[in-house]
């Protein structure tokens, strides 16, 4: 059985049209694997040039951990597995409630598991690139005020794993680049807001270097520092997704409960539809960028990646708040819930609620499948062809944003790195280009080549709006519709130049086992309905699965 890739995230700039266009063959990744490891579990293998990162060194990712870890016996990580694997944040905070479980036993077993399987062995998925030093302090913190803290958030004492693009005080910021190992910073907003409520920053993630805006024909999830992210649902038969794969298969390998990633077109939902996961791409501005890595001002946003949609309404409240440093700051008037998971259980019934179904998809059984049981719930579905729309220059606009971005970043925040500038980081890699880009650096050195005044940039940026506005409004505006339902990330291109919120739950598996993701595509800041349409959707369908391998 051939095995067909679908590289549907940042690298095509605009996600896949339809399922017309995806079903053609696109060309298969195989290139050497310098490592000679051999994993084959289907019919296709894939095959990279960089398997394990030559950069993390494993003992030292675990060095601040050996005694705690030293004195756990398998007998007490075996006996804790029912207790937390696959485990919801309500019900992991049940168990604390009920004193079967502290927040230092659960912060451990989450160390314990990282270090057992992630890396450099048969289940090897190369997720985590750092630990936070002091997790293990600031869960005893947790434990010793837990009777004493009123009003506690959901994600109090909650372990939650961080892209590498995000900046933390407690480790370096690399953006998977070798440039920036040394990049020590203050905590990025939503950093600190997800600390304020309570919740434990457990490490960073593994994710397609520079956000997967760097080489142009590496695989997903490939990073100089940590090496190569794979599926746990297939290790080198399906892809990961990106540029979010570390933060995507560290949830489904249960190494935590919650992660954070970044999306500029697809990266969220990519990852999170790749890996089985709910992922939402927010409101471009609802959420803080400060402090994170940028490809791109206009469209970047970080967002919550979880196993359900309660937990990424729990974790989306914990990184809220209005950041007036952003460029894309919500104005006052825009009343912004407090939080969007307390509404999710009044009712699970979508009545009234007008989605519409792009017509090419319905080629797609699961999609099919996943209309039937929204009709269950109550919805009405109003099926539409698709306007055949071009995203002229998405990439000139990446271009223009990072080659002016990324330096500001730099100027800001990485003051302990050398490199200053898009053609410092090329210079950088071209001394071990073999160590630091295996894959080349082709949108570097065409980022640097792009020019353009204020006035045809702002064209770029005006163009591409209205573009994607189009795209989800005629229809919507045609038929009445509260929001358009798609297939993993294939039309996050028109959603990020639109900067419309979209969330992906999973709707099943194809044939040979590869995850697939439903998307909800609406209006900025309709991020309430979004997570409840998702949550009815999500209790009436119940199709997500566990890999096999890690949930046990």
């Amino acid at each position: 059985m051939k095995k067909i890739l679908f590289l549907c995230s940042i690298l095509v700039l605009i996600g896949c049209k339809n399922e017309e266009e995806s079903s053609k063959d696109p060309q298969e990744i195989v290139v050497s694997d310098s490592t000679g490891t051999s994993d084959y579990q289907g019919d296709v293998m894939l095959q990279f040039k960089v398997l394990d990162s030559k950069y993390l060194e494993k003992n030292i990712l675990w060095s601040p951990f050996e005694i705690e870890l030293y004195k756990v016996t398998e007998k007490k990580y075996d006996s804790l597995k029912s207790i937390i694997l696959e485990k919801s944040v309500l019900e992991l905070q049940n168990a604390i409630a009920e004193e079967e479980l502290t927040y230092e036993e659960l912060t451990l077993f989450y160390l314990y598991r990282m270090r057992k399987l992630d890396r450099e062995n048969d289940l090897s998925l190369n997720a985590i690139v750092a630990v936070n030093p002091n997790v293990l302090t600031e869960a005893r913190l947790k434990d010793r005020n837990y009777k004493n803290t009123e009003n506690k958030s959901p994600i109090y004492g909650i372990p939650v794993l961080l892209k590498d693009n995000i900046n933390t005080a407690t480790m370096p910021t690399t953006a998977g680049a070798v440039a920036l190992q040394g990049n020590t910073t203050p905590s990025a907003f939503i950093t600190n807001k997800l600390e304020e409520s309570g919740a434990i920053i457990l490490g960073k993630t593994n994710l397609s270097e520079w956000a997967y805006f760097f080489c142009e024909d590496c695989p997903s999830g490939y990073s100089a520092v940590g090496g190569q992210t794979l599926n746990p649902y297939g290790r080198r038969i399906f892809d990961t997704g990106g540029s979010s794969s570390g933060s995507a298969v560290a949830v489904a390998a249960n190494f935590a409960p919650l992660a954070v990633g970044s999306e500029t077109s697809g990266s969220i939902l990519s990852p999170s539809s790749q890996n089985s996961l709910v992922g939402l791409k927010p409101t471009v501005g609802l959420l803080s960028r400060t402090g994170i890595v940028p490809i791109s001002e206009t469209l970047d946003t970080p967002g919550p990646i979880t196993k359900t949609v309660m937990d990424n309404a729990i974790l989306l409240s914990a990184m809220a708040g209005r950041d007036t440093l952003d460029s894309k700051v919500y104005a006052d008037s825009i009343k912004i819930p407090t939080d969007y998971y307390s509404a999710l259980t009044d009712t699970t019934s979508l009545r009234g609620v007008r989605l519409g179904v792009i017509k090419e998809l319905t080629k797609d059984s699961l999609y099919n499948r996943a209309i039937n049981e929204l009709k269950k719930v109550g919805a009405q579905i109003v099926e539409f062809e698709a306007e055949d729309i071009e995203l002229t220059n998405f990439l000139r606009l990446l271009d223009l944003d990072m080659r002016k971005d990324l330096p500001d970043y730099l100027e800001r925040y990485a003051k302990r790195v050398a490199v200053r500038s898009v053609e410092d980081i090329i210079a950088f890699n071209m001394e071990d280009s073999v160590q630091r880009a295996p894959y080349g650096q082709a949108l570097f050195e065409g980022m640097v080549k792009d020019t353009a005044t204020a006035e045809e940039f702002q064209a770029i940026k005006d163009t591409l709006k209205t573009r994607g506005k189009r795209f989800f409004d005629i229809p919507m505006q045609e038929y009445e519709l509260d929001g358009i339902l798609s297939i993993n990330n294939y039309h996050a291109g028109f959603a990020a130049v639109a900067e419309y919120p979209a969330i992906t739950v999973p709707m099943g598996y194809d044939d040979i086992g590869e995850p697939k993701g439903l998307t909800f595509i609406s209006i900025p800041y309709s991020e309430q309905n979004l997570l409840r349409w998702a949550y009815a959707y999500e209790q009436e369908s119940q199709q997500r699965k566990p890999p096999k391998d890690y949930s046990k």
